[in-house]
């Protein structure tokens, strides 16, 4: 009873509360009257009750005022409220609690809390019964749920510390870790509390973060008066959509009665000990179509028009085509036996033909068209024809190989004559002491340009007997190999057709295999190096129906709009769930790994509530930087079918079988239209019926596509790009060359028109005229060129849960690249690892390992952070035609530092964390132009900020540079652009590039062509009929802060004032700074150049 007091005497100390109560009592009885005749004018929902609809003003039964009004006398006092003989029915008095403990910053509010309190108020009893009926009026606005009690927790206590404390946790501190610990994957804590909470009682103050992250509530008495009012007005208007929507002759009251028993919450630990009544999920085989799940989703009480846009792709026929030359009563044996192929696809058969007519191939059709067989089945020809044939399958992930690896032994061993070729992978990860046995013994070897370059190639001699006996070169996946990476696999593959030749093997035929890209014969021509590539484009591979969805999240509350939208995570994740329980199989693609752990954390909290355990322990998570026996699992649980959902990263966006899929979920439109596509063909593979669902964010280039979703099926492809003039590349291989024959200038055939060049200035040149290895690359040229940019030191993470229970041993758990590790693992941080969550406890920079501790905790961590691109002195000026304006190249400086972190539950910052951790500094090239001072002045003068239009001018510049994937920008963040506090990090005015992985010359390039770049950015910018911007402009997929900061009229103006072009300054309109922010933009001092520099002309 002390309890009760407390809570009613805090309660009625809060100043704005007791006014408004004081307010309300003024009004009197006929103050509700008047506002159901107010809300009943104002403009209705749609409901989704059957029935006639009814007049407005409707008179409301008593039943409906005693859930509502508020029945004091204007006699009772303020002071005395709690002693009050009158009553505060159930609904105001909740809304009254609710506001109150939102002021008072609760994060959680816990029934039993909410209960006593309220009954404090009513003088009676509160029933689940009545909360419930509440919830079924308002189901979007308020929360009534069980969830596990550790995720009220704020604090990472452990047991040991309650305990030397003497006390119990207020915020429910974790049960013993060994507990936690020993928990299977999938299953959470069995202990629950019931929550009860208004959606919109995190909202305090206008968020200055771009709708991204808020601040915890700090209302003052006007604002938690305003928010019991508009809950007021919120709940007159749904009693008034029922009663207009009742039928003639039923009863609201008990219609309203009947539709609470759904909304009574049921305690997962006592549904976990009754008997199962959950359906059970479908097979494969029986589970609806997708149309008919669409149709479902629609009439679910929680959809609310998600669907913005709906895109049906009719199915389509297989067509079989023929060979030239037939195959083998062996071989058609084995297809039958291991694939079941009987005959051949359009496409499948010209490939064949053409391989077996020895000319290259590439073949670009869609995804799960039966791309593989057209290299395998060539190679079964060439080893029954020629025992000591060989092959060589390269495939840009060890995943990838290993699958295909499988699935070639298994055809092999359906053919009787072949059951003796022995094939291997060879990578990074095979064992020392077994290469010499797989040089010598083996007939097909998988591999990756990485082996290749670093492994095969350096030991030609070792390979030469399997070389000259190679017939075929088969590279899957080729759309994979673009920019950087691709530039030096063009350099890889020539150097190893240089090898070839030196060993009397010129008859190797190229085989490729690509998603739909737009000019493939032209891509692997630059890529192989070779003039004359048979292009197969026309797909004879059967396809079921495929339904393309758009869904944007609904408003929080639709009434109220500014409450946002509800997150794009909770929708995706929602809908995986309810795709699941029907049989439908999924996986949900995000970008980047954070993303995916979240996701998974997501799903076992909301799984583990529903007590879908049986669901759960089927659905994994796949992304890099698991270890390879965790990855080596999930793949088979995949393939084998045992899985019903897989939350991934773009790692399963290439052509791993991960067994039938019927739907793909992305969270966030992925990295361009290119990982669309091939995202959302992942499901389907087996001409069923599927469907891909893009599940868009709040980011402007989400938002985009919501509004253009045209433009997702419409819009070309972008090419991939090979950069073969780079002379940094071409140099560096032809270092790792010359250290594997000797280079002459006759290997101008292989090389290029900057062989000669190079040859002369950077390699060593002998007495005979063949060129030698620098000295300063030896002993080991290779180990100077990364093909995938440049290395990075990794980090190791450590669980010693195990250490700290007095047990022994430690696991690690994965290890993080340098770049990964800053901004995942921090001292306090939350990390997470198969959607498990553990607390770092301790890092150590000298030793690059962080030490972590199993925790089940509900909140994660958000790095503090910030990146300085500075320039420190220029080699290289250059003119902008027409312009006084130069373009800067030379040494740059990139300093991120990690200061803190945030402690994040629903995108409420709960705390606010400081650390010390060493900034990373490295250096590299760059290309800055300074914005003139003119230009930011104008831009002052019409309230555009300048942050955000340089940060849009120099997204659309790289928009317009073909290499711009291994550029980088310095992206502004709305943490900081949107404070109105002064900001102490100023930062130049100034449009500044600089390459994200080595050395490659893309910079330097893009010096060269920065003028046209130029131009070409403004042209689009100002010729774009989108209003905002878009991804054809100024948004870019890549933005690490997602967008938020930009300005199309802003970065239009830039452009022009670099260009020297008119600006008709009366025609920009002036913007309105919503946020007051400060201005963080400085005029860009000049950088000193090196002895010697002159301007070079346009």
């Amino acid at each position: 009873m002390s309890d009760h007091r407390t809570d009613i005497e805090s309660l009625c100390s809060y100043v704005g509360v007791l006014q408004l109560v004081h307010e309300n009592m003024k009004r009197g009885a006929n103050e509700d009257h008047y506002d159901a005749e107010k809300a009943t004018a104002k403009k209705q929902r749609s409901s989704k009750t059957k029935g006639k609809q009814k007049q407005q003003n409707v008179e409301w039964p008593t039943y409906f005022h005693d859930l509502f009004k508020v029945k004091c006398s204007i006699r009772c006092q303020v002071e005395s409220i709690h002693a009050c003989p009158c009553v505060l029915q159930v609904y105001k008095a909740l809304n009254t609690v609710l506001a109150f403990v939102s002021s008072r910053k609760h994060l959680a509010t816990t029934f039993p809390m909410v209960r006593s309190s309220v009954e404090g108020l009513l003088k009676r009893p509160l029933e689940l019964a009545q909360v419930a009926e509440l919830k079924a009026l308002l189901p979007d606005l308020i929360n009534f749920a069980y969830i596990a009690r550790d995720q009220l927790r704020i604090q990472a206590e452990t047991l040991s510390q309650v305990q030397r404390s003497g006390r119990t946790s207020p915020d429910f501190s974790p049960r013993s870790l060994e507990q936690s610990s020993s928990q299977l994957p999938g299953i959470e804590e069995d202990e629950h509390v019931l929550v009860l909470e208004f959606a919109d009682n995190t909202r305090g103050r206008k968020q200055r973060t771009g709708s991204l992250l808020s601040l915890p509530p700090a209302m003052s008495a006007a604002q938690s008066k305003k928010l019991i009012e508009s809950r007021d007005e919120r709940f007159r208007m749904a009693v008034n959509e029922l009663l207009s929507a009742t039928p003639d002759g039923e009863d609201p009251v008990e219609l309203l009665k009947a539709a609470a028993r759904d909304h009574i919450p049921a305690n997962p630990k006592a549904r976990s000990h009754s008997p199962k009544t959950e359906a059970e999920v479908p097979s494969p085989n029986d589970r609806p179509s997708v149309d008919e799940v669409i149709q479902e989703i629609q009439e679910q009480r929680w959809y609310a028009n998600q669907i913005t846009d709906r895109r049906t792709f009719s199915a389509r026929t297989a067509r079989e085509g023929f060979l030239s030359r037939p195959l083998s009563a062996s071989i058609q044996q084995a297809l039958r036996d291991s694939r079941k192929i009987t005959s051949f696809y359009t496409h499948q058969a010209a490939a064949i033909n053409a391989i077996c007519n020895k000319e290259h191939v590439i073949v670009s059709t869609s995804t799960a068209s039966g791309k593989s067989v057209i290299y395998q089945v060539p190679v079964l020809r060439f080893l029954e024809e020629d025992p000591s044939a060989t092959a060589m399958f390269v495939y840009p992930t060890k995943a990838l190989a290993q699958d295909q690896r499988t699935a070639l032994e298994q055809l092999l061993w359906s053919c009787p004559g072949l059951r003796r070729i022995n094939v291997a992978t060879y990578d990074g990860d095979t064992p020392q002491e077994r290469r010499a046995a797989i040089r010598d013994g083996a007939s097909v070897i998988f591999t990756n340009f990485d082996t290749m370059h670093a492994s095969i190639l350096p030991h030609e001699e070792l390979w030469r007997n399997f070389l000259h006996n190679l017939r075929i070169l088969a590279v899957d996946e080729l759309h994979y190999y673009s920019d950087l990476m691709g530039s030096h696999v063009a350099q890889v593959i020539r150097r190893f057709r240089r090898v070839c030749a030196a060993v009397g093997n010129r008859e190797v035929v190229f085989v490729s295999c690509s998603a739909t890209i737009t000019k493939p014969a032209q891509h692997m021509q630059r890529l192989f190096g070779v003039e004359e590539v048979e292009e197969i484009t026309d797909d004879g591979a059967p396809s079921g129906c495929k339904d393309y969805l758009v869904w944007e999240p609904p408003y929080v509350d639709e009434h109220a709009p500014k409450l946002g939208r509800r997150g794009a995570m909770s929708e995706a994740t929602r809908l995986m769930r309810f795709l699941i329980k029907r049989g439908i199989r999924v996986i949900l693609f995000c970008k980047i790994r954070k993303a995916c752990e979240l996701a998974m954390k997501t799903l076992r909290t909301e799984l583990s509530a529903e007590g879908r355990l049986d669901i759960l322990a089927k659905v994994m998570p796949y992304r890099g930087g698991y270890s390879q026996e965790d990855r080596r699992r999930i793949e088979h649980e995949a393939f084998s079918g045992n899985l019903l959902g897989i939350v991934a990263t773009n790692a399963l966006e290439l052509g791993i079988d991960i067994g039938v899929l019927d739907a793909v979920i992305m969270l966030g439109f992925p990295f361009g239209l290119a990982s669309f596509r091939q995202q959302a063909g992942r499901a389907g593979r087996r001409a069923r019926d599927s469907m891909a669902v893009l599940v868009a964010d709040v980011s402007p280039l989400d938002q985009h596509y919501v509004k253009y979703p045209d433009a997702l099926y419409n819009n070309p492809i972008e090419d991939p790009v090979i950069h073969l003039d780079s002379k940094e590349i071409v140099e560096a291989h032809l270092q790792c060359a010359a250290y594997e024959l000797p280079v002459s200038k006759d290997d101008t055939v292989f090389f290029g028109p900057l062989l000669s060049e190079i040859c002369d200035k950077k390699l060593i040149k002998d007495e005979d005229g063949w060129y030698h290895t620098h000295p300063k690359y030896l002993p080991y040229p290779q180990k100077h060129v990364a093909i995938r940019g440049a290395e990075e030191a990794k980090y190791v993470v450590v669980d010693i849960t195990k250490v700290q229970e007095g047990g022994q041993g430690t696991k690690i758990l994965e290890e993080l690249e340098l770049s990964r590790a800053l901004f995942e693992v921090y001292e306090g941080g939350v990390f997470m690892h198969q959607g498990l969550t553990f607390i770092v406890k301790e890092v150590s920079h000298d030793n690059r390992m962080a030490k972590v501790i199993r925790a089940d905790v509900n909140w994660i961590t958000s790095p503090r952070d910030f990146t300085d691109v500075d320039a420190k002195q220029t080699y290289r000026i250059k003119e902008i035609p027409n312009s006084p304006h130069r373009l800067f190249f030379g040494r740059i400086e990139i300093v991120t530092v990690v200061y803190g972190f945030y402690k994040i539950r629903n995108k409420c910052i709960l705390d606010v964390v400081d650390v010390d951790t060493p900034p990373w500094e490295r250096q590299g090239t760059g290309l800055w132009l300074d914005v003139p001072q003119n230009t930011l002045g104008l831009l002052r003068s019409k309230g555009i900020s300048p942050a955000a239009a340089i940060h849009s001018a120099c997204h659309a510049w790289m928009n317009g540079f073909a290499l711009a994937a291994d550029l980088r920008t310095e992206c502004k963040a709305a943490e900081k652009e949107l404070k109105a506090a002064e900001s102490r990090r100023k930062r130049p005015a100034r449009l500044i590039f600089y390459e994200s992985l080595g050395n490659s010359g893309v910079t330097a390039q893009a010096l060269d062509h920065a003028s046209e770049i130029l131009k070409k950015a403004q042209h689009t910018v100002e010729s774009c009929p989108c209003e905002e911007g878009c991804a054809n402009c100024i948004l870019s997929p890549a933005c690490r802060e997602h967008n938020t900061i930009s300005s199309k009229i802003g970065a239009l103006v830039v452009l022009r004032g670099l260009l020297n072009f008119e600006i008709n300054v009366d025609g920009i309109p002036t913007q309105v700074n919503e946020f007051n922010a400060a201005d963080t933009i400085v005029e860009a001092d000049f950088v000193r150049p090196i002895d010697g520099v002159e301007v070079e002309t346009a």
